[in-house]
């Protein structure tokens, strides 16, 4: 028996492409026609969900405007807030220098008011300059998707506040005499937390990129460059593409930080024999 030509089979399969048990299921479900009520259910539901994104499109576009112009005028408003508030630091440094003047010349005593201002330094609260260091600290870029080209939502690369406390416990212990974080001086009292994805010393913001400056010993930038905290900033570089520099400066001059509050501890007063003490 010859076996049947390829081109019979090819003709066969084009012209039957359905098993015929399929195409007999097919044909039974062609004749009974869907249900009118079914219909008029679907195209309903399709109706109302058409209705309701055009509502919540409409809602959205006419809202945009004023969010916009509601996010600029709040934008605005916190800047000129902060440059209030320079100004207002800047008047207070004046003011600041003004009175350690007066203070000297009411001393008259040279080697007091040497004193007073060693004291000063020491605490933070009076400005220093010589020589020492400045660390630089950058966030990293974000991760972008090669495919879609759309950055990574969690960046592992950013700076944080532990990264910041890091450095100047770092650079305290490499024998710095004087730190500062962006211009903000720290004392035995300030903070470095973070609130809201904001970092902040001693409350104010500090923002990208950071530079924290020290004055210390001749080989400070050395001493820290080859501590523990400077290597692991380092290994940052080539893992999270985070940007970490280390240099020694000349002739630094930090701020005063703010004025501390003052408390005094009082004696209690006495209370009567044998009453309550609350």
């Amino acid at each position: 028996m010859s076996s049947p030509r390829r081109d019979d089979l090819l003709g066969e399969l084009f012209r039957n492409p359905l098993d015929p048990g399929y195409a007999a299921a097919a044909a039974r479900r062609g004749d009974a026609p869907p249900p009118k009520s079914g219909r008029w259910l679907t195209a309903a539901a399709m109706l109302a969900v058409g209705f309701l994104l055009a509502v919540a499109y409409h809602q959205a576009v006419a809202a945009a405007p004023g969010t916009t112009k509601a996010r600029a005028d709040l934008v605005a408003d916190v800047r000129a807030r902060q440059r209030t508030a320079d100004d207002l630091q800047r008047r207070a440094a004046d003011l600041r220098t003004q009175v350690d003047q007066a203070r000297d010349d009411a001393v008259g005593d040279a080697d007091s008011a040497a004193r007073l201002k060693a004291l000063a330094a020491g605490t933070g609260t009076g400005k220093v300059t010589g020589d020492g260091a400045a660390v630089r600290v950058v966030d990293a870029p974000p991760q972008v998707d090669p495919v879609t080209g759309r950055a990574a939502a969690e960046n592992l690369g950013l700076v944080t506040d532990r990264d910041l406390q890091d450095i100047a416990n770092g650079l305290w212990q490499a024998g710095a005499e004087a730190v500062a974080v962006n211009g903000q001086r720290l004392t035995a009292t300030s903070t470095i937390r973070a609130a809201g994805g904001v970092i902040l010393v001693d409350f104010r913001p500090v923002t990208s990129p950071y530079e924290v400056t020290a004055i210390g010993p001749p080989g400070l930038a050395d001493t820290f460059g080859s501590s523990g905290t400077a290597k692991r900033f380092k290994r940052y570089i080539e893992e999270y593409r985070m940007q970490f520099s280390v240099k020694k400066r000349t002739n630094l001059a930090l701020a005063a930080a703010a004025e501390p509050p003052l408390r005094y501890a009082r004696t209690p007063s006495p209370t009567p024999s044998g009453g309550p003490t609350r």
